[in-house]
């Protein structure tokens, strides 16, 4: 239920509606609007490459091997997002916050990006999806994207005054999910009509659960 609804505080109650889809309380790291159903990768690592191996000291001993590091890492870093493009992946969701390099050529090569969302966003967008987590690394960069979901839809939408992503997905199980826009004049009334909401719902599943049986 708490990836399920959202809180709008300062509108009527009768402002309250129901969304297709998800809502992520989050802006876009990077917004490159595209139409049609898009192919969606979920990320749970930072896809700046590391110079070099966990626990292995990276020794610089110039400024010129500095820069060619940074060279390096900005090379690889472009190559992963034209694999990305390659692949027609349009949208990046991660479990952490991204690097500024991943950024620039996500936007450089039309790949939107939704950065820092909790394990159980994740959770719920696997489920929904069927799909695992894409992990690069190595060569391993250059294979064919298989873990991708598609969305049918990826926007912004802004919530009073809070700006949201809105995003639709084809879903591999009888779940379709929706969400709930609760708005009230203040929190308060907002945490009292979700709790009241959600042990609503809670009441309905035992309902049925007694019936099947």
């Amino acid at each position: 239920f708490a990836e399920l609804h959202a809180a709008v505080a300062g509108l009527p109650v009768a402002s309250s509606r129901v969304l297709p889809g998800l809502v992520l309380p989050r802006d876009f790291a990077a917004y490159c609007p595209a139409g049609g159903d898009l192919r969606a990768v979920l990320v749970c690592e930072p896809l700046r490459p590391h110079i070099s191996a966990p626990g292995v000291e990276f020794v610089v001993d110039s400024e010129g091997q500095y820069r060619a590091s940074l060279c390096w890492v900005s090379r690889r870093t472009e190559d992963l997002m034209k694999h990305l493009q390659s692949n027609n992946v349009k949208l990046l969701l991660s479990s952490v916050k991204q690097d500024e390099v991943v950024i620039y050529y996500a936007k450089l090569y039309g790949v939107s990006v939704v950065e820092c969302l909790s394990s159980e966003e994740i959770a719920l967008i696997c489920e929904i999806t069927g799909v695992s987590p894409y992990a690069p690394s190595g060569e391993n960069i250059y294979r064919e994207i298989t873990e991708a979901a598609v969305a049918t839809f990826c926007q912004p939408l802004l919530l009073g005054s809070k700006r949201c992503v809105h995003i639709g997905f084809s879903s591999v199980c009888a779940f379709q999910p929706h969400c709930l826009i609760l708005c009230g004049p203040v929190d308060a009334v907002n945490e009292e009509n979700a709790a009241a909401l959600q042990g609503a719902f809670i009441m309905l599943q035992q309902l049925f659960k007694t019936v099947d049986r």
